[in-house]
C-alpha cells in the first residue's frame, strides 16, 4: 500500500510538472554529474538572474519528488527537509500531507490563473542519477535545450548501483544525447569521461576547464589568506583571448572554479561579456557545508564540506587544504558510501593521499578505518590516527582535539551525518 501511494504521488508530481512546462515553455538548463552539480547550478543562477527571470532549483532536490517541485514553484525550507532524503521516512505524516496538497493547490491553480508573463523564462535544474532510468524519468518530465555535465571521475559516486563506471557514464550521457541541434553541451574538458561526450551529442559544445583544452579556461588560481585567516579563492576566466579576475569569499578548492567557468559558458551562450558574468559571479555563494570556511572551537578554522563525499570530491579538498597555511591540519573524515566494488581501494587511495598533508587523521564509520590503516602504514604515527564507528562517539573527542591555529577538513557522505560535528565544533 505504502509502495502504491508513493508511485502515486510521484506520478501526480510528474503530470503537474509537465502540464506547466507544456503550458510555460520555459527554457530549461540542467545540471547533471557525480560531483559540483548544485555549486555549478548555484553560479549559473548568479550569472543569469540579472538578464532573465531565473528560477533555480533548490538544494539538491534533484530526484522524483523534489525535481518537480522547482517546476512548480518555489518553497519554504522547512517544508523541503520534510521531503528531503535526510528526513527518516514515517516521521511527520500529517505536515507531509499538508505540504504536498499545497504543492497540487499551486500547481492547479498556476496553471488555470497564473499567466506566461509571471513565471520563470529560465528553468536551471539539477537531474539526479542515483539508480539506472533515473536521468531518463526526469528528462522525460523537462527536456532541457542547455545541458551542462560537471565531472564523473574514475570511481563515481552512487556506483554500487550500476554495472560499473561505464554506465555510470552512459546515464550522465543521456543529458546531453537528447538535446537539440541548435542546443548547448557544456562539458568539464579535464574530466576525460565528460570531455567524450561530445560524441554524443548534435549539440553545440563549450568546454571549461584548466587544462589548454578547455575553451573556458581557469587560470592563475589561488587561496587567499588575510592575518592567517583563509577567506576565499581568485583566479582569471580566460575566453576567446580575453580575461577577467574573480574573487569568491567563504570557500575554498578548484571545486568553486569549476563551477563559475560552467557559468561562464552558460553566460557566453546568452552573449553575455566576461566582465558582466564577473559581476554576477560575485553574488555566487557556494552551498552550505560545501567547502564552506567557518571559526572553530579554541581559535581554529573549519572546512565544512560535509555534505557529500565521493573519490573525487575528497582528493580535491585534501588538495586545497595542501596549499592552506596552519599550525597544524586536522583530517576529519568518515565513510564514503554506494562505491560499491570499489570501497576498500578507494578508502585507502584516501589514507595515502592525506597522510602527505594531514598532520592528524579523525575517521569516523567502519569504512573509513580503511583511511587510517592506509595512512598508518604509510607512515602517520599512531598516536596521530582516531578511529570511530559514529559521529555520536567521534564529537566529545574532536572538541577536545581541537587547538588554537588548526585548520579542520570536514568531509564524509551525507548519510554519516558529520554536519553534526561540524556543528559542534563551530565557535559559539
Amino acid at each position: 500500500m505504502k509502495r502504491m501511494l508513493k508511485y502515486g504521488l510521484a506520478r501526480f508530481l510528474f503530470l503537474l510538472a509537465v502540464f506547466t512546462i507544456r503550458k510555460y515553455e520555459p527554457g530549461i538548463i540542467g545540471v547533471t554529474g557525480s560531483v559540483g552539480k548544485t555549486s555549478a547550478k548555484e553560479a549559473i543562477g548568479a550569472v543569469l538572474k540579472n538578464i532573465r527571470r531565473v528560477r533555480v532549483s533548490q538544494e539538491s532536490h534533484n530526484n522524483e519528488f523534489g525535481f518537480p517541485l522547482a517546476i512548480i514553484g518555489e518553497w519554504r525550507a522547512r517544508d523541503l527537509e520534510l521531503v528531503s532524503t535526510e528526513t527518516v521516512p514515517g516521521i511527520k505524516k500529517i505536515r507531509k500531507a499538508v505540504f504536498w496538497m499545497k504543492v497540487a493547490w499551486k500547481a492547479l491553480y498556476q496553471l488555470v490563473f497564473v499567466p506566461r508573463t509571471v513565471y520563470p523564462e529560465l528553468l536551471i535544474l539539477e537531474y539526479g542519477a542515483d539508480r539506472p532510468g533515473n536521468l531518463k524519468y526526469l528528462i522525460e518530465m523537462a527536456k532541457p535545450q542547455i545541458a551542462v555535465v560537471t565531472a564523473v571521475g574514475e570511481i563515481p559516486v552512487h556506483v554500487e548501483f550500476y554495472e560499473g563506471r561505464e554506465a555510470v557514464a552512459r546515464e550522465k550521457s543521456r543529458l546531453v544525447e537528447g538535446l537539440p541541434s541548435n542546443g548547448f553541451a557544456v562539458l568539464n574538458a579535464d574530466d576525460n569521461v565528460v570531455a567524450a561526450m561530445r560524441e554524443r551529442t548534435r549539440a553545440h559544445v563549450l568546454t571549461f576547464g584548466f587544462s589548454d583544452a578547455a575553451e573556458v579556461r581557469v587560470t592563475n588560481f589561488e587561496s587567499r589568506i588575510h592575518e592567517g585567516k583563509p577567506i576565499g579563492v581568485s583566479f582569471k576566466l580566460e575566453y576567446g583571448g580575453s580575461f577577467v579576475p574573480v574573487r569568491i569569499d567563504g570557500c575554498f578548492g578548484k571545486a568553486v572554479a569549476y563551477a563559475a567557468a560552467a557559468s561562464a559558458c552558460i553566460g557566453i551562450v546568452f552573449g553575455m561579456h566576461l566582465v558582466r558574468i564577473a559581476e554576477g559571479l560575485a553574488y555566487f555563494e557556494t552551498p552550505r557545508h560545501r567547502m564552506k570556511v567557518l571559526p572553530g572551537l579554541r581559535g581554529s578554522w573549519l572546512i565544512d564540506d560535509s555534505y557529500n563525499a565521493s573519490p573525487l570530491s575528497v582528493a580535491s579538498a585534501i588538495e586545497a587544504v595542501r596549499s592552506l597555511p596552519a599550525s597544524r591540519k586536522v583530517a576529519m573524515l568518515g565513510d564514503m558510501l554506494e562505491i560499491g566494488e570499489y570501497t576498500v581501494e578507494a578508502h585507502e587511495a584516501v589514507g595515502k593521499r592525506a597522510v602527505k598533508v594531514f598532520d592528524m587523521i579523525v575517521t569516523v564509520g567502519p569504512r573509513a578505518k580503511f583511511i587510517a590503516d592506509a595512512a598508518r602504514n604509510n607512515g602517520m604515527p599512531r598516536r596521530n590516527l582516531m578511529s570511530f564507528e559514529t559521529v555520536e562517539e567521534a564529537i566529545p573527542e574532536a572538541q577536545n582535539l581541537i587547538r588554537r591555529g588548526d585548520l579542520v577538513l570536514i568531509k564524509a557522505s551525507r548519510g554519516i551525518r558529520l554536519d553534526t560535528l561540524v556543528e559542534a565544533l563551530r565557535k559559539a
